[in-house]
């Protein structure tokens, strides 16, 4: 088994992907799959599959192949969903709204635990069990609170700053959809960019050269 740090980002990527055919396959009633199985179903090779999960103990057997349900329970530890890390939202627009209304944090390991926004006018109002609440009241409520990590659903301009600022206060994680690429430059802070444009230019890409 690869020690931690020996894993390469490719491998790491792909893990949820993993996480997700398996969990449909468990929720089908599926309790055993050959790699070659999987690999057809995934469109991936079953050497891929193979190679991928030694990098975590393996978890198969020759001759029968994947437990299904160690196989997930084994994924789930590894990407570390079986825990229930906090949460919190920055920015209460459009793009906020929906994240703290449809996304089912709990099934990936966070428990979304505040929402804030600048804007005056949305202070108060609740959403998703939860009463915004200023930006002002951040600082105290992240000492109070010690959360994990945040979601930054921001204008680019105030986005470094805000990171900045957030990691003075603890922060060690963010998953920021401000079309900001926030340079890394706090030793052991992680950062999640999304630019979900950059996925829609790749749909028109092979549309062009279909």
């Amino acid at each position: 088994m690869a020690k931690k740090g020996e894993v390469s980002d490719s491998v790491i990527k792909r893990l949820p992907r993993y996480y997700r055919f398996v969990s449909e396959l468990v929720r089908d009633g599926t309790q055993r799959i050959s790699s070659g199985e999987l690999a057809k179903r995934m469109s991936v090779t079953a050497s891929q599959i193979r190679q991928d999960l030694n990098c975590f103990g393996g978890f198969g057997q020759q001759g029968y192949g994947y437990n299904l349900p160690e196989l997930r329970s084994e994924i789930v530890r590894i990407l570390g969903i079986d825990s229930s890390r906090k949460i919190i939202l920055i920015g209460a627009g459009n793009l906020g709204m929906a994240m703290a209304n449809h996304m089912n944090f709990s099934d990936y390991g966070f428990k979304l635990i505040g929402i804030f926004d600048s804007d005056p006018a949305k202070k108060g109002t609740k959403t998703a069990g939860l009463e915004i609440t200023g930006t002002d009241t951040l600082d105290d409520f992240v000492r109070e609170n010690s959360p994990d990590a945040a979601i930054l659903c921001i204008p680019k301009e105030n986005a470094k700053e805000t990171a900045d600022h957030l990691v003075k206060l603890g922060i060690r994680a963010f998953w920021n959809f401000s079309h900001c690429d926030i340079a890394q430059g706090h030793e052991g802070v992680i950062v999640e960019n999304v630019h979900l444009g950059d996925s829609l230019m790749l749909l028109s890409y092979g549309i062009a050269n279909s």
